[in-house]
């Protein structure tokens, strides 16, 4: 074997090492990223309701506001 055989062996086995890990550490943050976006999504969903729940009693408050002549002008 060559001298830059010998000491280009090793080093590229390295590197090679070093990308498949980093392929693996990739994939990982791929998968918590959908994760993370999936429940995102259910946050975002659990807002808007809650809005609409809001807008709801606001609509009543006025509603309770006239009934009872509180209206503030």
């Amino acid at each position: 074997m060559s001298e830059e055989a010998t000491i280009v062996g090793p080093a590229l086995e390295k590197i090679q090492t070093q990308l498949t890990r980093l392929a693996e550490d990739v994939a990982s943050l791929r998968e918590e990223v959908r994760h993370v976006r999936t429940r995102l999504s259910a946050v975002e969903e659990t807002v808007v309701s809650l809005n609409r729940r809001m807008d709801g009693f606001d609509v009543r408050l006025e509603r309770i506001e006239r009934r009872l002549d509180i209206v503030e002008v």
